[in-house]
């Protein structure tokens, strides 16, 4: 592992985006339902994070449900160029922090011609199934996500919270250029899953990317963020672009000063002793 990275990735082959995303579940109101409590400071989020070289955004019809898509709308459309959207489907809201899965072709129909139509775009360049529904045969969902691609309205197609097995079994319909799963330098349940899109060259989104009340592991972070003179937020981003070059990172805010400490991550070089450290991290409980 050594102490530099690659700023960018290649996702799906023709898109190639700076590492250090940005997640926008966070500009809704409490219970991720509602609008934010300050709108203009979420436009200006969204706003500054282009101007500091963000190039791709995450986002999900259910963040709000519909408030997250429509505000990327209003701050940044028409879209810059190269800036790449990421929306997902497969989720029902009934009320704050209310998730019920639904990735029923209907669902889905309905929730990606809400997409595009909030996100104004005649495309999604990549649409994120946000989860497998038990419901369901998988198939039927797979067929959905490759009709939707092969009629246009989907460039690349990806999957949220998903084992190995479940990836190598959409593969079969469509191409998976990328796979969103809970990860963190505390928490990496998900190993198996980033190692095999490693291999495949998919990209692998970390969503809660910075774990959380695990206060040993705290200690350990803060020591590595003191010798570099930052936060243990950005210490905990930076070992995820040391780690594997596959990692997209979409950390979510809706503040601007906490949106520009957490693009500082990328500047941090780790070496060789410091991911030593910071590996130890997922022994730490």
């Amino acid at each position: 592992m050594a102490n530099t990275f690659e700023k960018t990735f290649t996702l799906g082959g023709d898109f190639t985006i700076n590492r250090l995303g940005y997640g926008a579940m966070r500009i809704t109101g409490q219970g991720v339902w509602g609008p934010p409590k300050d709108k203009d400071e979420c436009i200006r989020v969204l706003k500054r994070a282009v101007e500091l070289g963000v190039n791709f955004i995450d986002t999900a019809d259910s963040y709000g449900p519909n408030v997250s898509e429509e505000l990327i709308a209003e701050a940044l459309a028409p879209y810059p160029a190269g800036l790449l959207i990421g929306t997902k489907g497969g989720f029902l809201r009934t009320g704050p922090n209310q998730w019920n899965i639904d990735s029923s072709p209907a669902h889905l129909q309905e929730a990606l011609e809400g997409s595009l139509k909030r996100l104004k775009q005649d495309r999604i360049d990549l649409y994120q199934l946000h989860r497998i529904d038990p419901k369901v045969p998988a198939e039927k969902t797979f067929e959905f996500l490759q009709k939707a691609q092969q009629q246009g309205k989907i460039k690349h197609i990806g999957l949220s919270e998903v084992s190995v097995a479940e990836i190598k079994h959409a593969q079969q319909f469509f191409e998976v250029v990328s796979v969103q799963n809970m990860y963190s330098v505390d928490n990496r349940k998900w190993e198996a899953e980033l190692q095999y899109t490693r291999e495949q060259n998919i990209a692998f989104i970390p969503w809660y990317p910075l774990g959380g009340g695990n206060v040993k592991g705290e200690q350990v972070l803060q020591g590595v963020a003191d010798k570099h003179n930052a936060t243990i937020h950005r210490v905990a981003l930076s070992w995820l672009l040391h780690y594997a070059p596959n990692i997209l990172l979409i950390p979510g805010t809706s503040s601007v000063e906490h949106l520009e400490d957490n693009m500082q991550a990328a500047d941090i070089k780790l070496d060789e002793a410091d991911m030593l450290i910071l590996e130890s991290l997922n022994d730490i409980k």
